[in-house]
């Protein structure tokens, strides 16, 4: 008797368990938290050449030299954001080198900039943009009082930041 009364309480527990599961819901939510940080990535392509001036016309300066074969890449989720460039240690006395970035949609570009020290800006106001083959071009320049100056590198620095 006590074998078929546990038998007939396990039956009924089945048969509720059955019961109950027939009314579950046939929907549920569930929250999903999200967000999109900040995004400000900035690359380059290529290496330039070697920057030799070389040639000048009788009475007038050193003819300058350029190359642009490099290249930017820059993507941001931002707004107000600007290039700026700068370079590790000065140029010797009588010696330039300048830089220009090709502007991307909706940015200014302040055109040719010599480079020192000190951060310049490049290109203002860039918004919420991904380009990437916007040309960079460099300058070198040098008046006679330069003299001859020996190989050497620099190295440029190129940052996306704040806009002011």
């Amino acid at each position: 008797m006590k074998i078929q009364i546990k038998s007939l309480f396990a039956a009924i527990a089945c048969v509720g368990l059955l019961v109950q599961s027939g009314f579950s819901a046939n929907s549920d939510t569930q929250t999903v938290t999200y967000e999109v940080q900040a995004i400000n990535e900035f690359a380059v392509s290529g290496s330039p050449g070697a920057l030799t001036i070389s040639t000048a016309t009788a009475g007038a300066a050193p003819d300058a030299v350029t190359d642009a074969t490099t290249t930017y890449a820059i993507t941001t989720n931002e707004t107000n954001r600007k290039i700026t460039g700068a370079i590790n240690t000065a140029m010797p006395s009588g010696v330039t080198l300048s830089v220009t970035l090709a502007t991307p949609a909706g940015g200014t570009s302040a055109g040719k900039k010599s480079l020192s020290t000190s951060a310049t800006d490049l290109v203002t106001g860039i918004s919420t943009l991904n380009e990437s083959g916007k040309v960079i071009t460099y300058e070198l320049a040098a008046t006679s009082a330069a003299g001859v100056v020996a190989s050497a590198s620099k190295t440029v620095t190129l940052t996306v930041t704040a806009g002011s």
